[in-house]
């Protein structure tokens, strides 16, 4: 299956992490909803992500070696990956540039304080939530 995904990553604690060429970033104790798409395959995308064993590939990959994915969300079968960090950026704040080399974006990372208010978003934007984490 393609698509869109988010995942919601908790960092338990602010901690300033080098994230490639963007270099360090301050990320505070919250939630992070990162922003991706996958065309080719959303399973094995996200268990790339799910995956603690992988090469720094993209900004993601640099907070994922610390940060936890507590939750999933998908859009299955349509790349909106960019629609969905415009509706994100007008509700939370965004770490700049991150994730969004490839596009236009300014961003497709966001912080929320609230694991509710971040599923309620994306349950709002039509997002449901796969079953990733249960394998």
């Amino acid at each position: 299956m393609k698509g869109s995904y988010v995942l919601i990553i908790e960092m338990d604690r602010k901690m300033e992490i080098e994230v490639g060429r963007l270099g360090p970033i301050t990320f505070k104790k919250g939630y992070y909803l990162y922003v991706g798409s996958a065309m080719n395959g959303l399973e094995a995308r996200i268990s790339r992500h799910l995956s603690k064993d992988k090469k720094m590939r993209w900004h993601v990959d640099y907070i994922l070696g610390i940060g936890k994915i507590v939750d999933i969300y998908i859009k299955p079968h349509e790349r909106v990956e960019c629609l969905i960090a415009e509706k994100l950026s007008r509700i939370f704040d965004s770490i700049p540039k991150f994730g969004s080399s490839d596009c236009k974006c300014r961003s497709h990372l966001f912080y929320s304080r609230s694991l509710k208010r971040a599923k309620d978003t994306l349950s709002s934007l039509g997002l449901v939530r796969g079953m990733f984490l249960n394998r």
